[in-house]
């Protein structure tokens, strides 16, 4: 099997471990003898009267269609939101098992195109808020959560419209925010958000089984944190849209919320109802990717689940991890040239500030890695894009195509670079199968895809300055180099990996 074929089954396998229906057989159970009670990862919730069941995200479809089969009966009413077209998207793709059942008791609401809030996401919040205010004490409410839920349960707080929100959101995206700094926003502008489900329910007891996107697993931040006790209050806000510069320009509602917000969050003990659980995450998807990685014969090592920081840093980064193998691979693992590098990787993961990584031990266990076996390196995370130009792309496409153009450059200052004696790939993919407003879910590269790209007359760093990732995959070698999955129906976050053997 080449390089490719290899990182590419690498993706699914990692992908399939976070599929909706294997991961809620794993965490989610129904005792029916006696009392009836549901079990999750081993913990009982006696079923006293009703079980309702609300949901919203990108893998919540399948979610659903899981507990259902698990519940049965028992379910007396759910609403979804889920993202617009992922029904015919599935159907088209013969994903029958992520699809609910005919006569289901769960109502289907589509909505967030392009993952922005819309009309259709805004009456699916509304439904699930009406159906959370209408539960009693004896209720039980199953709330299924999964990334790109923030998207699809937008209820700001009157005055504020949607549009107004979602004008907010698109300035702080457009100027470098990251993804934890635009969901304290809107947690902040938010009815459901920040713990305002779970307030909303009270007093049911509500039990949350959530699929996290988001770096370290945050229960507050996945999905704006709808069943979560908010650690930030308006204060944080505040401080994020001065660091932003817009502070000048909030329409009017925005500032009227902001000033009437109170300025601590929920007490914790007002969460005594809630429980939340995570059952799937960029950390489980890595682990299952490592064991198939070394059942295909390689030395796989897990760089970090938390990868995160402008694209072109992290770029620079894995430029060096392969620069560093690749030396290794030739017998120049040891000497200044492979001391520098790893002084350079040093200095760009302080800089990234990457939590929880032992950049030191991981190169520790790099060290004395031949050319025997073929080695991978995973990772996973969610790197950000600043956007200078207007074309179409994403950040894993935008990564990849950075890492060409790192290598490109790593080849032509050294004639006999280490680099040319090793087969090397790359890729990049976002997990939910969607990479931007594109139909590719990430891309893959290697050393030689810049100069090839150059006799086909395209420029690669034109596109990199119009961030127009997108378009030049698909122009090069006729889309080639494209991960093109389709909806996967899950979402953990982006999959990155390093694929080098001798030659």
């Amino acid at each position: 099997m080449s390089l490719r074929e290899h990182a590419l089954s690498l993706f699914r396998s990692a992908v399939g471990t976070v599929r909706p229906a294997p991961m809620m057989k794993r965490a989610l159970k129904l005792q029916r003898d006696g009392c009836p009670q549901l079990l999750v990862k081993g913990q009982a919730f006696p079923v006293k009267r009703d079980l309702y069941l609300v949901g919203f995200g990108k893998a919540v479809l399948g979610m659903a269609a899981a507990a259902e089969e698990i519940l049965g009966d028992h379910l007396v009413r759910g609403i979804i939101n889920v993202p617009l077209g992922i029904q015919e998207s599935l159907q088209r793709a013969g994903m029958q098992e992520m699809l609910l059942k005919p006569h289901s008791k769960i109502q289907v609401i589509e909505g967030a195109k392009n993952n922005l809030p819309d009309a259709e996401a805004l009456k699916g919040a509304v439904a699930i808020q009406q159906l959370a205010e209408g539960l009693t004490a004896d209720d039980l409410l199953l709330v299924l959560i999964s990334g790109g839920g923030s998207a699809l349960l937008p209820a700001p707080i009157p005055p504020i419209l949607l549009e107004e929100k979602e004008t907010l959101t698109k300035m702080l995206a457009s100027r470098g925010a990251a993804i934890q700094e635009l969901n304290i926003v809107r947690k902040s502008l938010s009815v459901l958000k920040g713990g305002g489900l779970a307030q909303l329910a009270y007093p049911a007891q509500v039990v949350s089984l959530i699929l996290s996107d988001v770096i370290g697993d945050p229960l507050d931040i996945i999905a704006s944190g709808p069943t979560a006790a908010s650690s930030h209050s308006v204060q944080d806000c505040l401080q994020i849209l001065a660091k932003y510069n817009l502070m000048h320009n909030l329409p009017k509602s925005v500032e009227t919320v902001l000033s009437s917000s109170p300025t601590k969050p929920t007490a914790i003990e007002n969460y005594s109802h809630v429980s939340n659980f995570i059952i799937g995450s960029n950390t489980l998807a890595l682990d299952e990717a490592k064991h198939h990685a070394e059942g295909l014969g390689y030395t796989a090592l897990v760089l970090s689940a938390a990868i995160h920081g402008e694209v072109n840093r992290v770029a620079t980064l894995y430029c060096q991890l392969i620069q560093l193998v690749c030396l290794g691979f030739t017998g120049l693992g040891e000497g200044p040239l492979s001391d520098e590098v790893r002084g350079n990787l040093l200095q760009l993961a302080a800089e990234l500030e990457i939590p929880g990584l032992d950049l030191a031990e991981f190169l520790q266990a790099l060290r004395g890695l031949g050319p025997e076996r073929p080695v991978c390196i995973l990772a996973g995370g969610e790197t950000t894009v600043q956007l200078q130009g207007t074309g179409k792309g994403g950040r894993n496409q935008e990564l990849v195509l950075r890492v060409g153009l790192g290598l490109h450059r790593a080849q032509a200052r050294e004639a006999n670079s280490p680099q040319g004696k090793c087969e090397i790939i790359f890729f990049s993919g976002g997990t939910d199968g969607q990479d931007g407003p594109t139909e590719a879910a990430g891309a893959f590269c290697d050393p030689g895809l810049v100069a090839e790209a150059l006799q086909e007359g395209l420029d690669v760093e034109a596109f990199l300055s119009n961030n127009s990732s997108y378009t030049f995959f698909s122009q090069f070698q006729g889309g080639h180099h494209l991960l093109v999955t389709g909806l996967t129906g899950t979402n953990v976050m982006d999959i990155q990996a390093i694929l080098i053997r001798a030659m």
